[in-house]
């Protein structure tokens, strides 16, 4: 009997319309590994039912016949079926609150979960992410926002041009378009008032990377935190260039106690390590932030400290693109995740509260959690790419078998969080949320 592979519909947000794999990846499972797929029939998925019937895939309103079912982001749990293996972003292993009725319901149903986010090397560096994808479309957004927002000031420029990252057609197109603007500001320069106009990002792993290559279209110059500071002491700077700095865990934090920052330290004691990247805020023009970060963390910026840069007249910090998206986490100002269909809101410090949209006093804020789906034929075919070869491991593997017995790649095991409804060993702290 064979082992029916599905790719689910993604219904959790409107605008989610990515795939795990596309097309071009079904076929060459069909042809090249001989594994019979089915996907769900959607209207709204980037990639259409026919392209996906003409790859070799059977389209179907549902997915019983499938043993393994790969979607992108969290399923309704009315979906769930008993004993069948489920692969997506689950979502659970910070012990979110808001999935834990979901863990529990696999586990009741003796379901297996496999989770992208967790499927890593022997380094513990992720192998299939959306993170470039996010990085890249939270840059175009921001840099949309910021254009909004110089001419809400009274500084119409070329930004005010680009346009949200889900209006393009490709990511080609977005990027043609920003090249384009960059070497406007680079003939036309930046208004005085504005310069030095400096971009900060917090991080530097996938995500930084994506959003740095967006506005590597610009004309920039990066510099370090350390000549960053001493850059707005300087008389004489170019009309026309946009600066970079990238912050990393050592320019973000310090030890309490005065000790030298150590990363590894940092990592096992959190609690030692106070922020000090207010110090940098103040000479900002646009923050993007890229960081991991849970509650064991010091925030990058409070909202206590933006009550104060506000009673300041006219802060040069315009927009925070907070690609990393955590709820009143690093950047506390994050009040929700913002929707495609309404990604900009307001924060007013006076009154701590938010307003859709780009218009009002205080800090403008880029906040999306889907930000691949932006860009949705794109990050899929990047996702995919590195799915498609684990997809025949996982359709084979004999899930009936003990957690040690089981013949999986090491990377897919190690993403495994849940084998017959069980925590396994590398995810038993889980049990402490539920």
């Amino acid at each position: 009997m064979s082992n029916y592979i599905g790719i689910r519909i993604e219904d959790k947000y409107e605008m989610e319309r990515r795939a795990p794999l596309t097309p071009a990846h079904v076929s060459r499972l069909i042809k090249q590994k001989k594994l019979d797929i089915v996907v769900e029939s959607s209207e709204k998925r980037v990639f259409k039912d026919e392209e996906y019937a003409q790859a070799g895939a059977e389209i179907s309103d549902n997915l019983k016949k499938c043993s393994v079912i790969f979607g992108v982001k969290e399923i309704p749990i009315p979906s769930f079926e008993p004993e069948k293996t489920y692969v997506f972003f689950s979502h659970v292993i910070k012990g979110q609150k808001y999935n834990m009725p979901m863990l529990r319901h696999m586990m009741e149903l003796k379901c297996n979960l496999i989770d992208y986010e967790r499927v890593v090397d022997e380094q513990g560096k992720r192998l299939i992410f959306f993170g470039r994808y996010a990085g890249m479309a939270g840059m175009i957004n921001s840099l949309w926002a910021l254009g909004l927002r110089l001419k809400e000031d009274g500084y119409p420029t070329n930004l005010a041009r680009i346009k949200q990252a889900c209006h393009y057609h490709s990511l080609k197109e977005a990027k043609d378009d920003i090249s384009a603007i960059g070497q406007l500001i680079a003939e036309n320069g930046i208004p005085h008032e504005l310069r030095p106009f400096v971009i900060g990002f917090a991080g530097y792993g996938n995500v930084s990377q994506g959003a740095q290559e967006i506005c590597g279209f610009l004309p920039i110059k990066e510099i370090s935190p350390e000549k960053f500071i001493a850059l707005h002491q300087r008389k004489k700077l170019p009309d026309n260039l946009v600066y970079k700095v990238v912050f990393k865990e050592e320019d973000l934090v310090e030890h309490i106690d005065g000790e030298p920052f150590d990363l590894h330290d940092y990592y096992a004691n959190p609690h030692k390590y106070r922020s000090k990247f207010e110090k940098y805020i103040p000479h900002l023009s646009m923050l993007i932030n890229c960081i991991y970060w849970d509650e064991r963390y010091p925030r990058l910026v409070t909202k206590s400290y933006l009550k104060k840069l506000y009673n300041k007249e006219n802060p040069r910090l315009k927009v925070i693109g907070d690609i990393s998206c955590d709820v009143e986490g690093s950047i506390e100002c994050t009040m929700k995740p913002a929707k495609i269909e309404e990604p900009l809101f307001v924060y007013n410090p006076d009154t701590e509260t938010i307003a859709n949209g780009h218009q009002g006093k205080g800090m403008l804020v880029m906040a999306v959690d889907i930000l691949p789906a932006e860009i949705p034929r794109d990050s899929s075919n990047g996702f995919g790419d590195v799915l498609v070869n684990f997809v025949k491991p996982i359709a084979d593997a004999d899930f009936s078998a003990h957690f040690d017995d089981l013949d999986l790649p090491r990377p897919i095991k190690k993403g495994l969080i849940l084998h017959k409804g069980e925590l396994t060993p590398e995810f038993k702290y889980i049990e402490q949320y539920l």
